[in-house]
């Protein structure tokens, strides 16, 4: 369950932090709520993880990592901005940094 409520706090932060981008381009209060809404729930979640027994370090790596990747890919999709040969490797990368703290976690 802990996975879940870590995949789940993943998800949430990056809608808040789309809510955010469309608060900052004027589209108005209802996507500035949504983005404190949103990153409420997403700490909520990541708590929930904790509280269930995932390590910090694990938990907060995963879950930053995770939500700078999506996050651009999310920008490209929805925003129209630049996704760049080294910012696809930077994403690779940050893969793989996840997979290494998985692994060193050593459940």
């Amino acid at each position: 369950m802990i996975w879940v409520f870590l995949g789940t706090a993943i998800l949430v932060e990056v809608g808040a932090t789309l809510c955010l981008g469309m608060a900052s381009r004027g589209a108005g209060r209802k996507w500035l709520a949504g983005a404190v809404a949103g990153y409420l729930a997403a700490f909520t979640a990541l708590t929930l993880a904790l509280h269930g027994g995932m390590a910090l370090g694990v938990a907060y790596g995963i879950w930053a990592a995770a939500g700078v990747a999506l996050t651009a890919l999310a920008s490209r999709a929805f925003f129209g901005e630049p996704l760049t040969r080294v910012m696809g490797a930077g994403i690779g990368l940050i893969a793989v940094g996840v997979l290494c703290i998985e692994l060193g976690a050593g459940h």
